[in-house]
């Protein structure tokens, strides 16, 4: 049975150590299935975006150096062969994709094995509860001095997601925060010291940070809905043509205009008015 130091929630280190639940921690380190994790999560962290030029595609050489017969020199075709000083580069990088997949079963021994092998070598450490009121930097930076942990990397692991611990931690260097079923073997072997909530070990639901609590007492309220006016529809042609207040169309498809009545203005001084035409 595995044992590890039992720390409270101020950092004090109390008398009687942790018991590690048999089921996971066994003892068993495979060292191969640890070598495999490591290396693809190595390799799906590259983005393989490096490009190299062929000779088709470095600029120049669009004509022959010099004459082939003649000149007592070897025959050359282009400046930009990859014998040439500024030429294309044969077989260079060219982008692809360097993600690796590994088995679920794999994952999840590799995840054991590295949990246990910190725990065989002492640097498993199990603390009370890791919460905090609010986000505070400097309050975890002493929390960890108090446990011996300033000076090494720490893997902090919660019982679930924890906001303020996160931000209260992701400050200080060296030190990463994460959720317990979240941790990968990388992220384990990492690690110089593993912080391991008890709640996380025993399964045992962790009581929440105030923030959570409150934002789930009191949920967002839904903004009100706009009604949007409908369109009015358009007439068709055929209705426009039988109704009886539809003016009348001309051949062209145009309506015609009303004769202009003439203003008083218009007319000249002194002009005397015609009589209507009968």
């Amino acid at each position: 049975m595995l044992e590890a130091p039992h720390f409270s929630a101020n950092g004090a280190r109390l008398e009687t150590a942790v018991a590690l639940p048999d089921d996971y921690f066994d003892g068993t380190v495979n060292q191969p299935v640890l070598h495999q994790a490591v290396t693809v999560f190595l390799a799906n962290q590259r983005q393989g975006t490096h490009q190299t030029k062929t000779r088709r595609y470095v600029a120049g050489g669009n004509q022959k150096p010099w004459r082939q017969k003649g000149t007592g020199r070897a025959r050359q075709g282009t400046i930009r062969a990859p014998h040439w000083r500024g030429g294309g580069i044969v077989f260079g990088p060219h982008p692809r994709d360097y993600r690796q997949d590994v088995p679920r079963k794999v994952r999840q021994l590799a995840r054991r094995s590295a949990l246990n092998a910190r725990a065989q070598e002492g640097n498993l450490w199990v603390i009370d509860s890791l919460s905090f009121e609010r986000p505070k930097t400097a309050r975890f930076a002493e929390l960890l001095e108090q446990m011996g942990l300033a000076d090494k990397k720490v893997l902090a692991l919660t019982q679930g997601v924890k906001p303020n611990v996160y931000l209260s931690g992701r400050n200080i260097p060296g030190l990463h925060v994460m959720p317990y079923s979240e941790a990968s073997a990388y992220d384990v072997l990492w690690a110089d010291a593993v912080v391991v909530e008890h709640s996380a070990l025993t399964g045992e639901a962790a009581p929440e940070e105030p923030v959570a609590a409150a934002a789930r007492a009191a949920p967002a309220r839904k903004p009100a809905k706009t009604r949007v006016p409908a369109k009015p529809k358009a007439k068709s042609r055929t209705a426009a043509k039988a109704s009886p207040k539809a003016k009348p169309v001309s051949a062209k498809g145009r309506a015609p205009k009303a004769p202009r009545a003439k203003k008083a203005a218009d007319q000249k001084p002194g002009a005397k008015k015609r009589p209507p035409k009968e």
